[in-house]
């Protein structure tokens, strides 16, 4: 571990490339998931078909070829992207197929007489939506989509490959000057998993915050404070 001691400074800017794109691409991947996921539930078909066809094939296929797609082949189409945009708009748009379907599935479980109720309120879709189906699936979706954040951080990894010089590109050319394999890719392990564990707290932290409102505590609060205000009476 001694011999790349002088390489940290490397290894910190890898790993700040490392963040920045974690958190460029899943912006991306959010903003894809709700756009998708939506459309999916969609009644017209210029909406849906679209958005079925975009998740199949950015589920149906490799993230690294889809990468090298962004990055080596659009340009013969006049579109040059840089590394960077060429990585996170791969793993933005690949996890952000497969968040669609956690969004859709999570606002299509939602119970129907909360919809028939919506209707008969004269409310229109979009708000239906927007007040009440969306606000209500946000906490059956913070879990998925925290497996989702957690692998789109371990994609990163691919980046490399478009020359983008993150943690694991810093790590390969320390690799290559020292020939410590071993004590390179265990602190690559390290650092990884302290970011994976990262992740995981945030999502536990966001899922017992929107849950505060479901849990009874939160209800008999709720109500005694109704009580004291006078409210309801």
């Amino acid at each position: 571990m001694a011999e790349i001691l002088p390489y940290w400074s490397v290894l910190l800017s890898g790993l700040g490339v490392t963040i920045l794109v974690t958190i460029l691409g899943g912006v991306v991947a959010i903003l894809t998931a709700f756009a998708a996921g939506l459309a999916q539930l969609s009644a017209h078909r210029l909406l849906r078909w679209p958005a079925n066809a975009f998740v199949e094939v950015f589920r149906g296929t490799s993230m690294l070829v889809q990468m090298f797609w962004f990055f080596f082949a659009l340009p013969f189409f006049g579109i040059q992207l840089t590394p960077l945009a060429a990585a996170v708009l791969a793993v933005g748009l690949n996890e952000g197929a497969y968040a669609a379907e956690i969004v859709r599935g999570s606002i299509a479980s939602r119970p129907r007489g909360q919809d028939e109720a919506c209707t008969a309120l004269g409310m229109g879709h979009a708000l239906r939506l927007r007040r009440v189906l969306i606000p209500q699936s946000i906490p059956a979706m913070l879990p998925p989509f925290g497996n989702v954040m957690i692998d789109l951080l371990k994609a990163t990894s691919l980046v490399s490959l478009v020359t983008v010089a993150d943690l694991t590109f810093q790590a390969q050319a320390i690799r290559n000057t020292t020939a410590q394999t071993t004590a390179v890719f265990l602190t690559l392990l390290v650092l990884y998993f302290a970011m994976s564990s990262t992740l995981s707290a945030v999502t536990a932290w966001l899922e017992r915050r929107f849950a505060l409102d479901y849990s009874p505590r939160s209800r008999r609060g709720r109500s005694m404070r109704l009580v004291k205000t006078g409210v309801g009476a």
